[in-house]
Order: C-alpha cells, then sequence, then structure tokens
C-alpha cells in the first residue's frame, strides 16, 4: 500500500479500513495497562491463543504476555494490505503485537490463516514442537461468520436470529443513527444447524483432540473459551437464539474437555462468560448497539465498564493465573459479566430501555462513546494520532 491519508470508510456496522498508526497506538495503550496491573512471575507459560488480533483474544494474549513474560503462539485470519487498500484491523494490530514483542524481548509467533482447516491446525502444531514443546493454556476466542468444515468441506454461515418466535425490539439504524422498531424471523432448523456448525464447540474439539494426540499440552495445562449471556433485554436475540445454541454447544463440550484433561493430564476446560464490549461483531447483533450504549452509560458512571484489557487483566490475576483455582459459578462458568449482571446495573438499564426514544436516546444512552470505541476498533479517533498525515 502507498502513503496515504487514510479515513474511516464505514457503512452501517461495518468499517471496510483501518489506520495503521492509531491500531499501534490501540495495542500499546493495552500494553501499558497489562504492565502496571499484573505482576510478572518466575516461571515463563507458554500460551497458544486461538484467535488472537482483536477484542479478547488479542486482550488475553498482552496481559499474559505483558504481565506473565509468556511465550505466546496467536492463531488467526487477518487480511494484510494491498493496492490502495489498508490491511485489517487484526492485521495493523497484529503487527504492533509483534513490535512491541520484540522490543521486550517476547517470544510471539504469530499464523495466519482459517483457524478451522486443518492446514493451519497442522501448522500450529508444528510450530509448538519447534519452538515451545507443550502449552500451558490455551485460550479459545474465535468469532467468525462462516466456517467451511474441515471434514466435510460444507460452507456453513451463522446467522444472528431467534428460535422459535420473532423478536420484535428496538435497536439503533447505525447508518441514520435513530432508533427503529425492528422484527426478525425464527431461524430454519438448518440455519440453527449452521450456526451451531461455526460459533459451537466443535473446533474446539478437534484443536483439543489434535494437542492431546501429539502430546502437547502440559501437565495441569488449562484450557479456556470465552462466551457471553447478558440480560434479559438481549435474550431473545442472544442467549435463547441462535448465537446462544452455538455457545450452549461450546458449554458442553467445554465440559467435556474438563473430564478428558482432568483424566489425562490434571488439567482443566473452562467457560469464561465475559461483559458485553464494542466489536464489529457485536454491532451486527440487532439490539445490542442500543443496549451497550445505554449500559456504558452507566456503568461508566458507577466506575464499573471494563475494556476487554481491563477484563482479561482481571481474569488472569484473579480466575486463571499460575497457582489458581478459579472461583466458578454453579455450571463452573467463570463469571466475568459479574459487573454488567449487578442487580443496581440491571434495573437502571431496564428503565432506561423502558424510557428511551428518537426524543431522549442521546440523554438516556451514550451513543457519542459507543461511536467512538467503534472508530476506535479501526484506529480512528484515538488520542494523539495525526490522522492529516499520510501513512
Amino acid at each position: 500500500m502507498s502513503l496515504q491519508v487514510i479515513g474511516p470508510k464505514i457503512r452501517g456496522f461495518i468499517c471496510t479500513n483501518a489506520h495503521p498508526t492509531g491500531c499501534l497506538k490501540n495495542v500499546q495503550s493495552q500494553i501499558d495497562l497489562a504492565k502496571k496491573d499484573i505482576e510478572s512471575t518466575e516461571n515463563t507459560p507458554n500460551i497458544l491463543v486461538i484467535g488472537a488480533s482483536t477484542g479478547y483474544g488479542l486482550a488475553s494474549r498482552i496481559a499474559l504476555t505483558w504481565g506473565y513474560g509468556a511465550n505466546t503462539i496467536g492463531v488467526f485470519f487477518e487480511r494484510p494490505p494491498s493496492g490502495n487498500k489498508t490491511g485489517s484491523t487484526g492485521y495493523y494490530n497484529s503487527a504492533a503485537f509483534h513490535q512491541m514483542a520484540a522490543q521486550d524481548k517476547f517470544t510471539a509467533i504469530s499464523i495466519n490463516g482459517d483457524a478451522f482447516s486443518d492446514q493451519i491446525k497442522q501448522k500450529t502444531i508444528d510450530q509448538i514442537q519447534e519452538h515451545f514443546g507443550q502449552i500451558d493454556l490455551v485460550v479459545y476466542s474465535l468469532a467468525s461468520p462462516r466456517r467451511i468444515h474441515p471434514k466435510t468441506g460444507v460452507d456453513h454461515r451463522s446467522v444472528l436470529k431467534p428460535v422459535g418466535d420473532l423478536c420484535i425490539g428496538k435497536t439503533i439504524d447505525l447508518t441514520n443513527e435513530n432508533i427503529t422498531d425492528i422484527t426478525i424471523d425464527p431461524a430454519t432448523n438448518e440455519e440453527i444447524a449452521d450456526t451451531i456448525a461455526v460459533m459451537g464447540g466443535e473446533d474446539l474439539d478437534f484443536w483439543v483432540e489434535l494437542l492431546l494426540s501429539e502430546d502437547l499440552l502440559a501437565p495441569r495445562a488449562n484450557i479456556v473459551a470465552y462466551s457471553y449471556i447478558g440480560p434479559q433485554i438481549t435474550d431473545q436475540i442472544y442467549s435463547s437464539g441462535t448465537i446462544g445454541l452455538a455457545k450452549a454447544d461450546l458449554e458442553q463440550r467445554i465440559n467435556a474437555i474438563d473430564t478428558r484433561l482432568l483424566n489425562q493430564i490434571n488439567g482443566h476446560a473452562y467457560l469464561s462468560v465475559n461483559k458485553a464490549v464494542v466489536s464489529q461483531a457485536s454491532a451486527a447483533i440487532p439490539i445490542v448497539p442500543l443496549y451497550i450504549s445505554i449500559l456504558y452509560q452507566i456503568m461508566d458512571a458507577k466506575n464499573l465498564n471494563e475494556k476487554p484489557i481491563d477484563q482479561m487483566i482481571r481474569l488472569f490475576s484473579e480466575y486463571l493465573g499460575p497457582d489458581l483455582v478459579p472461583m466458578v459459578d454453579g455450571n463452573r462458568r467463570i463469571r466475568m459479566d459479574d459487573r454488567e449482571l449487578r442487580s443496581d446495573v440491571v434495573a437502571e438499564v431496564n428503565e432506561k430501555w423502558s424510557l428511551v426514544n428518537n426524543d431522549n436516546f442521546h440523554e438516556l444512552a451514550d451513543f457519542e462513546g459507543y461511536k467512538k470505541s467503534f472508530r476506535n476498533l479501526f484506529g480512528f479517533e484515538v488520542d494523539d494520532v495525526d490522522y492529516g498525515q499520510p501513512v
């Protein structure tokens, strides 16, 4: 890509470009937090992060690297710059991560390709065998709209739909920036099956099977996968919808993997239920952008809000760090969404949700903050970046 001045190209919940300097600043700010808030340990863990270039996956990699000095191998599927087109956000994030990891003398290996494929799994196995020997922790943080099944070749595409009944609600039209009423038809059985195939736990099963068969999981190794539950407001489109069924499949498989790890290596597998965050994935889910805009205003006022890096620093310092046995709920879930679902927060969100409309939503919701957070994901509107400079 030639030098050029880059501005955001946004259509609704999709941003089609990214700013390299803004992405670097984002990564640097996360590193600064991880350095400050997590103490180092003498033993250097080896970590595999599947889905390592954005969101919770990237935050995990940063928190573990700069908090614990971890050696990491990250797998992701990102687009490099080509012609006059910028690379993807995750591409620039990962480039920044590697630049700073090298400066601080951390071992970091990345593999850019389809983590669902047998080819990329084998490439990852080869790198682990060559450089790490065994893995102490696997972080599974994939979010993808499609999956080409490695055994059947079927191209599965996920949908964000309710199950059984119509979903009637309200959301923000991100193009026109107003609140609209929406009605979403329920998913077909085929759409449900496709969504479970993409976002469920089968792929993690394949990873674990391969790692165990090659003796690449260290004694007492842990696996953690990320999920979301959310409040009643988003239940029909999320937890009780197609993606919720996929997450239920993931949870069921995590519990089976836990039993297997305990028997074979005295290890464990956990599901970490994280809080709602602004992401390109969550922006695509009807109802959720309006919910997050209201939620963040309330959580910010109570000094409870956390970005992905804050969540991951807390996860690995209080739940899954060295020598820690995580506190879990009755379903063996680590509840990182505890602050989002605190009773006073939920009550205030429900009250504002019942009142919000086009006349008052800039008062009852922090939509300007939501927009800034969304643009920040792609390296835009980041503090201390000169966007008039060609990059």
